[in-house]
């Protein structure tokens, strides 16, 4: 077995009482002080994550907007420098290769934040489709780090180390070259992974552990605390933000995971346009809808969903108690005519068929202003 890489964060895991797991190869925190209070801390404060696993890859030179716009579903020409992007890269029959950000650097200079298990995998895909000299390639992902501030109390923690306009910065946006607690920040961001208003802090792996120890000390008194993947994982779930290999996978379309909005079959050809346009045109197979328990039960990944005659028509995709929500609910891709919000399915909970509902997504969404 394959020794698991570290953050350049991991010696400071202990100090913060952190339990670590396995994930895409990485050693990373599942937990620090406990999901749930973690989960509740970022609705309702700020949570602060580790998630430098996550792979950068860039693409430079003057070909690399016409080599993005033919990998990528969503129309990378409409991008400025400094704005960002999520998008979806797809296989020729339509399944997806991997979903993940696109940041405008510069002219003819583009940023992919991609998922960390598919890192290599989506660095070989854009190489074998490269063209000679159409754009430069670059592994950035062994350099760079990545801390995540999520929750309502984010902004205000970032502003006591930081002169960066975070005012003025919009979702989607970001800065180049910021100085946050004394450490240099090469992209601060307007993004994250959790439903929250917060920024992603990209930086070299030297400055990470000032850069977290300073942010832990300003948040103290507004209830920021280390986050663990338990707590990322059901945050973007009751956001329903997808999950790769769960929500989407080589089998599985960005149509049928209710992603069309990322796919401009308009803007040209690109890989997996073809299929898609006539999935469009015939409406998908299969969509991913929400469910909610109505017997006492919680939806767990890979449970089968049933119809009422008891014929398998899916399956669910993520699953859990919600905390925030305090309901079992769950994200199930199935026929698409049970999709339809209150019609009732049936879950196999351990060999057990139990009754659920079809209901509409996200489960949570923040209030703003």
């Amino acid at each position: 077995m394959a020794e698991l890489k570290r953050t350049a964060l991991y010696p400071l895991y202990a100090r913060y009482g952190a339990r670590t797991t396995e994930f895409g190869g990485w050693e990373l925190p599942l937990q620090f002080s406990g999901i749930l209070s973690e989960h509740e801390a970022v609705r309702t404060k700020a949570g602060l994550f580790d998630v430098s696993h996550m792979g950068e890859i860039r693409v430079r030179g003057a070909g690399a907007l016409a080599f993005l716009q033919r990998m990528l579903t969503n129309d990378i020409a409409r991008l400025e420098p400094g704005q960002a992007m999520y998008t979806l890269m797809c296989y020729p029959e339509g399944g997806v290769v991997d979903d993940l950000l696109v940041y405008k650097m510069d002219e003819d200079d583009y940023m992919l934040v991609v998922n960390a298990a598919n890192t290599e995998k989506d660095f070989e895909w854009l190489k074998g489709h490269l063209e000679k000299d159409a754009a430069a390639l670059t592994d950035d992902s062994a350099r760079m780090g990545l801390i995540a501030l999520q929750g309502p109390a984010a902004q205000s923690i970032l502003a006591g180390l930081t002169d960066a306009p975070l005012d003025g910065l919009g979702s989607f946006r970001f800065l180049r070259g910021v100085r946050v607690g004394g450490a240099e920040v090469e992209v601060l961001s307007r993004t994250g992974y959790t439903g929250e208003d917060g920024f992603e802090l990209y930086a070299a792996n030297d400055q990470l552990p000032g850069l977290w120890e300073a942010l832990l000390e300003a948040g103290a008194g507004e209830g920021l605390v280390p986050a663990g993947l338990g707590a990322r994982d059901t945050l973007r779930f009751e956001a329903c933000l997808p999950l790769y290999g769960q929500e989407l996978s080589a089998d599985i379309t960005p149509l049928e995971a209710g992603l069309g909005f990322f796919v401009k079959l308009d803007k040209g050809d690109f890989i997996g346009r073809g299929a898609l346009a006539r999935q469009k045109e015939e409406g998908p197979p299969r969509k991913l809808a929400g469910i909610e328990m109505i017997d006492r039960g919680i939806p767990r990944t890979h449970y089968s969903v049933h119809d009422a005659e008891g014929r398998k028509i899916g399956e669910v995709t993520s699953g859990t108690q919600s905390p925030t929500l305090k309901k079992n609910v769950g994200l199930a891709l199935i026929e698409r005519g049970f999709a339809e919000p209150g019609t009732e399915v049936w879950v196999d909970v351990r060999g057990k068929l139990l009754k659920a509902q079809v209901v509409k997504t996200p489960f949570y969404k923040r209030k703003r202003g």
